[in-house]
């Protein structure tokens, strides 16, 4: 999976759950996002990986729900 599709698909749930998505720093390996006070680093590859992918997206379960990404 493509790294800015990653960011998009977090960023449209956090919209449609009215929480803060925000870009914090960047950094030389990765970009720090907050989703309601949760750190969500993001590494600076292009292309993440599926397995990978998934990982991020379960950081941000306690903000979005369970399984927010298969919806």
């Amino acid at each position: 999976m493509r790294r800015r599709d990653v960011i998009k698909k977090i960023a449209v749930a956090a919209r449609r759950q009215r929480a803060a998505w925000v870009l914090e720093r960047e950094l030389a390996n990765h970009t720090i996002y907050t989703l309601n006070g949760v750190v969500v680093p993001i590494p600076r590859h292009t292309e993440l990986g599926e397995v990978f992918a998934i990982d991020i997206f379960k950081e941000c379960e306690g903000v979005l729900g369970k399984g927010w990404w298969r919806k």
